[in-house]
């Protein structure tokens, strides 16, 4: 336990008792006597005792209006209060042990006795301190190990995600640019509560770094396709449109061979849904309007921005005036109109995000 020389506060409007009490304690605690529950709320605002020993028949504050003062004031809530009473009914005991007190002394006391249960209600309240910093300390390991694992788990992804931007010929930096550009739509969704409901059930420690396998069925796709030069026939383009089935089915798998997580859920949506179009005419499945999921819609926007001011082996990168003005159109057929119209506002962001990390 702690030092011996623990502090104790004998609350008592008789100077009697107080003499008496201190004389017993003062050998094992410093103890502070105090007159009245006024001059021990005066006290409590420089010195915090180990333990209060409360008389209950006081004048002016008794002992039940001081311990209720005591608990509802967080500085001094959890101090152990022990009631001194010449009452000795039960409905008087079980009064003062409702309103928070650990133990009940009937005077005139017994100096082994008192000095037992001021013992014994200390080990305990040392005991619960130590618990609750066993506690403290074991959640702040647990926070620390899925903080690693959330750490490992997006650098794997991250690695993926660069692997599948290189194999398609890429001038680098798509992966990083549409998560900020998600980000971008994202926040601004939710500052001004535009599909609220939706938004604000999502994670976003798991939705943005999810947004980074959106295209991780390409990995699947033979390098003649993924970088020819030209155009694709429509053969090679019916191949290329695989991409967004293989990287569901791949994110699939991986979700098979461990728990539901939300982070899986979101990764697959955006590989699924982020080539389908508001107008129903996307790929793969053909999907329609608020039918495609929120994520694929997003992404949509995201992607397609930089595609177009990206360079690639087909052709040269737009301005990102241009990419705008393409985005624009496309506002009710290949996109949702209510996010071009948050896009409209973060155009000089994602100018700003293409010019940085180009």
């Amino acid at each position: 336990m702690e030092s011996r020389r623990q502090k104790i506060m004998l609350v008592d409007d008789n100077m009697a008792n107080l003499a008496i009490g201190k004389n017993m304690l003062r050998e094992f605690y410093e103890v502070f006597p105090l007159p009245s529950g006024a001059k021990l709320f005066e006290v409590l605002e420089h010195v915090t005792p180990a333990l209060i020993l409360l008389d209950v028949m006081m004048p002016e504050m008794d002992g039940y209006e001081a311990i209720k003062r005591l608990k509802a004031d967080p500085r001094w809530s959890d101090i152990p209060v022990i009631f001194l009473t010449s009452k000795n009914d039960e409905r008087s005991e079980l009064e003062g042990l409702s309103l928070g007190a650990i133990d009940y002394v009937a005077k005139p006391f017994s100096a082994p006795l008192l000095l037992k249960r001021i013992e014994n209600q200390l080990l305990i309240a040392f005991q619960k301190k130590e618990l609750q910093n066993y506690n403290d300390n074991l959640q702040q390991m647990v926070e620390v190990k899925t903080q690693q694992v959330v750490e490992l788990q997006n650098a794997v992804i991250s690695t993926v995600a660069e692997l599948v931007e290189f194999r398609d010929n890429m001038t680098g930096g798509h992966v990083t640019r549409t998560q900020k550009y998600l980000k971008l739509l994202v926040d601004r969704l939710l500052a001004e509560g535009i599909y609220r409901e939706e938004v604000s059930s999502w994670n976003l420690s798991f939705l943005l770094p999810s947004a980074q396998l959106h295209d991780v069925g390409k990995i699947a796709i033979s390098d003649a396709i993924l970088n020819k030069p030209g155009k694709l026939t429509p053969e090679e383009f019916e191949v290329m449109k695989r991409h967004t089935i293989i990287g569901v089915q791949a994110i699939e798998k991986i979700s098979a061979k461990t728990e539901e997580h939300a982070f899986l859920r979101h990764a697959g949506i955006f590989a699924g849904t982020h080539h389908e179009k508001w107008d129903g005419t996307g790929y793969p499945n053909r999907i329609k309007g608020e039918d495609i999921p929120l994520e694929g819609r997003l992404m949509a926007i995201a992607d397609v921005y930089d595609a177009l001011i990206s360079k690639r082996p087909y052709k040269v990168p737009l301005t990102t005036a241009e990419a705008e003005r393409i985005i624009m159109e496309g506002r009710g057929t290949h996109f949702d109109p209510t996010l071009i119209d948050v896009f409209r506002q973060e155009t000089p962001q994602f100018a700003q995000i293409a010019q940085e990390e180009g």
